[in-house]
């Protein structure tokens, strides 16, 4: 297991903190005034001032500076990216530059960054923008998968980690806003194409691949009219190899096994356009449209068996079989195909209005629609014969198995149900289509009153409101091959539907391959299956939400110290509401019910940062956060069952009266920007006292306020029951220290111009027992680390970065279709690019790069309470990217 090195992280940043601040403070003496306004950068290292804004800095340093004046600028804690370039974000995804930040990291999920954890959060408790506005997301739960954004259509990426009143969609780990370009922030037209090839390596297999983009901004109408439009395309192939365990018997032993192989392909393609319009100083108004398309096909094929272990060689500290022998019967042959096509669209109307000298009316109207079309394929072929086999537990993660032979012969297979694998109906494959649809618009209006000669710059008020709504549907089908479904007939694989294949992981070499989608057209019968677990996935949530806040903007002295800032508080009233059915035996439809819950919650708001000397900015932030619960967690389905034996009755399913997850939250902050703000130091400390939060739990309900017919009481039956889902719970904290560092080397020495230095550690813990049979919050690491080392000088340019996080507790897709919780092993994810421009001549603003991402070929592990019981082990390969750049 991967452990970051705490204490060495921690002792770098102190001894680069302490040579930066000799040679910068000499740098910038004298010393700033008190009063200087944190916005008037100046280079003070000849004595005079220097307007930073005339000095052209581009590439990875006009990343650097670009974020680091947000994050100095801003009134709240804040973290942010800047591009490049047009259509360059520092990494090939959004959501692996969004984990480089100090506090966040990433989920990955075949082998791409994915979901984006904050402050020890999974991102269910995120909101995430776009340009200010909320996004729907295409899960069954509320986190939005950051994959469906282009990362060349993105201009900036800002974090926000204590909120204020007049940030209407905040959550309670953070808020992150994608931000796309200001056509009128350019002083001319700027037209740039990217292309890049890439290819995934994973040993002597290679899957190739592109991705283009097209950005272009124009002026009109001298000036008062702007346009930009952005397109990206991607064909990314991946491909890996997987190991799954069926977990492990009493004494140790590997219960089972699927060693597979597969090839993924995903297809994206995004567009972004924006419209603005400024006739004048006091009127402005912009449009913004986005679209995202995206499709995933993947062939997942090998092998799978129960194991019934006959002996054991050795054994763990823990416990575990790591080397025995055992029988497996049957083998079967798995060839199964998962699919998604998604679509996402975000459209967005602002209008600013200045009038009466100090007052400013701000509307906002947008809709963000999101579509998911899903399906999941299986097919089995087994074996008639037991195979002997030994099994060796492999120190990387997974077990390597000695199967003394090949997986070949055609004849000793048959397309068939396993081992009852359908109940009452012979199982030889199994199809479910799951559709999510996810649909918000909202409005809002906001007023403003600027004063010049007060403590309070301005005082805001408004409203916004908004209207969600999410289903999910689903439907399952028994593959067969009789029509009826009844008999177990073995099916012949004929030679026109089989390949062999060679897989050379975990002692799997060779085996036969069959293609599902075939199967399906031209073998299977589908049979419609009916069934409460089914049922239970079909629901509707609603959610109609109305926000009022009033904030005071604070811009004053504190003696000699300048302060500025925001007071505020925000009155949030919530209808929610579901639909969905609740089944019982006889019943495995379902009859539909519904019902919901309408409260109110108040959300008060202070951020003040104090200005000292020498750009040092000490900040606090203190407020009541929310994060609403899961949306699958809202569903009204539940099942009612009769225990007998405990002449009880049972029930499971979701509940619409749950309350958000609210904490009080306390933030503190020291920043230092030195260097003319080329870099600057860090220290945070936040603390999270949550006042509610979601747990599944056991309650007392009544059998006569379900649709159960009083018919059907079993005789003597009391009405008393037991259900078991999610309900609100009190106490709990989650607290935590940041500390970052960027530094460009030549304030250290000036021969090292171009060298520079990004780095950040997060230690978080929690006191939080969230009862879900895990130790912890899912997305919570206790440690999370990033560090970039970077060159960039005459045109040449260079960036290693490698980022850690411990051991978490992560979301994972079960067989059934629906998420489960699982601990994922400690991680290190190591990129790697070089680049050059032109920078005169015909060519300048020609560019070309090399990327290597996961240089280390990292797995994605799991494992089942001790590490040396690995749940699931994933290697994907290495990608590489070649490309060019050229902006005119």
């Amino acid at each position: 297991m991967l452990t970051p090195k705490r204490n060495l992280l921690c002792v770098a940043l102190a001894s680069a903190l302490t040579l930066a601040t000799t040679h910068a403070a000499a740098q910038s003496a004298p010393t700033d005034p008190p009063g200087t306004p944190a916005d008037d950068s100046t280079d003070k290292t000849d004595g005079k001032a220097t307007d930073l804004d005339r000095v052209k800095v581009t590439g990875i340093r006009r990343g650097i500076e670009a974020a680091i004046d947000t994050k100095q600028s801003m009134d709240n804690i804040v973290e942010a990216i800047s591009a490049e370039d047009i259509g360059k974000l520092p990494d090939a995804s959004i959501a692996d530059s969004i984990a480089r930040l100090p506090g966040l990291t990433a989920q990955r999920y075949n082998g791409r960054a994915q979901q984006i954890n904050i402050r020890g959060f999974d991102g269910g408790f995120a909101t995430t923008n776009l340009n200010g506005r909320e996004q729907v997301s295409l899960n069954i739960n509320r986190g939005v998968e950051f994959d469906q954004y282009p990362s060349e259509l993105v201009s900036q990426v800002v974090v926000s980690k204590t909120a204020d009143a007049a940030q209407i969609n905040q959550g309670l780990s953070g808020t992150v806003d994608l931000q796309t370009v200001r056509p009128l922030s350019f002083d001319e037209r700027v037209t740039a194409v990217n292309y890049r090839r890439d290819m995934n390596k994973i040993e002597d297999q290679k899957k190739f691949g592109e991705r283009y983009s097209l950005s272009y901004i124009d002026q009109f109408a001298d000036r008062t009219v702007g346009l930009a439009l952005g397109y990206a395309h991607l064909n990314n192939p991946g491909q890996g190899y997987e190991f799954n365990s069926w977990g492990y018997d009493g004494n140790g032993g590997l219960s089972g096994s699927d060693l597979f192989t597969y090839e993924r392909d995903n297809t994206r393609d995004g567009f972004a356009a924006t419209l603005q319009w400024e006739p004048n100083e006091n009127f402005s108004s912009v449009l913004d449209v986005f679209y995202s398309k995206f499709d995933r096909d993947e062939n997942k094929r090998g092998v799978q068996f129960g194991l019934a272990t006959d002996t054991v060689g050795q054994t763990s500290g823990n416990g575990t079989v790591t080397q025995g022998t055992a029988t497996a019967s049957p083998v079967v042959l798995r060839n199964d195909y998962n699919g998604a096509n998604d679509k996402l669209l975000s459209i967005g109307w602002n209008n600013k209005l200045k009038f009466a000298e100090a007052w400013t009316l701000s509307t906002d109207i947008s809709t963000s629609i999101g579509h998911r079309d899903e399906t999941v394929l299986e097919t089995y072929a087994a074996s008639a014969a037991p195979v002997e086999l030994g099994y060796t537990y492999n120190p990387d993660g997974y077990f390597d198995f000695d199967f003394g032979q090949d997986f070949t012969d055609l004849d000793a297979f048959s397309l068939m149900d396993p081992g009852g694998w359908g109940g009452d109906r012979a199982q030889a494959g199994y199809l479910k289509k799951f559709k999510v649809k996810d649909q918000l618009t909202a409005t809002r209006i906001d007023l403003e009153r600027s004063f010049d000669e007060s403590m309070f710059s301005k005082i805001r008020f408004g409203a916004n409101f908004t209207d969600r709504v999410k289903s999910r549907d689903s439907q399952e089908f028994t593959l067969c091959i009789t029509q009826e479904c009844t008999e177990n007939v073995p099916g012949a694989i004929t030679s026109d539907l089989a390949t062999v294949r060679g897989l050379g992981f975990a002692g799997l070499d060779s085996f036969v391959s069959l293609d599902p989608m075939q199967l399906v057209d031209t073998v299977y019968y589908q049979l419609e299956k009916d069934h409460p677990d089914i049922a239970k996935k079909d629901w509707e949530v609603r959610e109609r939400v109305g926000t009022f806040y009033l904030q005071a903007d604070i811009n004053t002295d504190l003696g000699s110290i300048p302060v500025k800032g925001n007071v505020g508080i925000r009155a949030v009233n919530t209808d929610q509401s579901s639909s969905g059915t609740a089944t019982y035996s006889g019943n495995a439809i379902g009859e539909e019910t519904n019902a919901g819950l309408s409260y109110m919650e108040y959300l008060p708001s202070l951020n003040l940062t104090f200005q000292f000397p020498a750009d040092q900015y000490v900040r606090l932030g203190l407020g009541r956060q929310m994060a609403r619960p899961r949306m699958d967690d809202l569903r009204v389905n539940f099942d009612i069952g009769y225990d007998a034996t405990q002449e009880i009755w049972t029930a499971t399913g979701g509940n619409t009266k749950l309350k958000p997850w609210i904490a009080n939250a306390a933030d503190l902050s020291y920043e230092w920007y030195f260097g003319g703000n080329k870099g600057y130091f860090s220290a945070a400390y936040f603390y999270k006292d949550l006042r509610s939060y979601i747990v599944n739990a056991i309650t007392d309900f009544d059998i006569r306020n379900t649709p159960y017919p009083a018919a059907q009481y079993p005789a003597d039956a009391g009405f008393a029951g037991k259900f078991t889902q999610p309900i609100n719970g009190e106490g709990g904290k989650i607290h935590g220290y940041e500390l970052a560092l960027s530094m460009p080397f030549d304030l250290l020495w000036s021969p090292l111009e171009g060298f520079g230095l990004q780095t950040s550690y997060s230690d978080t813990t929690s006191a939080i027992e969230p009862q879900n049979g895990f130790d912890r919050l899912p997305g919570l690491s206790n440690y999370v680390s990033s560090t970039t080392l970077y060159f960039e000088r005459w045109g040449f340019s260079a960036r290693a970065s490698r980022r850690t996080r411990s051991h978490f507790v992560g979301e994972v897709i079960a067989t059934g279709g629906d998420p489960a919780l699982q601990t994922f092993d400690a991680e290190a994810v190591v990129d790697f690019q070089l680049g050059y421009v032109f920078q005169s001549g015909p060519l300048k603003d020609l560019s070309f790069l090399f990327q290597v991402n996961n240089v280390t070929d990292e797995p994605f592990k799991q494992y089942n309470t001790f590490s040396d019981r690995p749940a699931k082990f994933s290697e994907y390969g290495r990608t590489y990217l070649l490309g060019m750049n050229y902006k005119f």
